[in-house]
């Protein structure tokens, strides 16, 4: 019984520290999301104008890319060193 008592503790310390980790990477993954989010929305709705417009060039899209990627790296920046609102 000793054995099985051993591994049930060794299993809820690792569930343990995975918990903690996945706290501590929580604020991480979420900037990355909104990151991403941001690129993809924008580079979508530039697409979407370029339909649209009936443009041959991407100019929209390429505008969406640029926004989103400024946007999204600046909320990127301010969620991961903590200069966001309400910190």
């Amino acid at each position: 019984m000793t054995g099985r008592d051993d591994d049930r503790g060794g299993r809820q310390g690792t569930a343990s520290n995975l918990g903690e980790a996945y706290r501590k990477a929580a604020p991480y993954m979420a900037a990355v999301t909104s990151l991403v989010s941001a690129v993809a929305g924008f580079t979508l709705l530039g697409y979407w104008l370029d339909g649209k417009a009936g443009n041959r060039t991407p100019w929209f899209t390429l505008l969406g890319a640029l926004l989103g990627m400024v946007g999204g790296f600046l909320s990127f920046f301010r969620q991961v060193l903590g200069k966001g609102a309400g910190r």
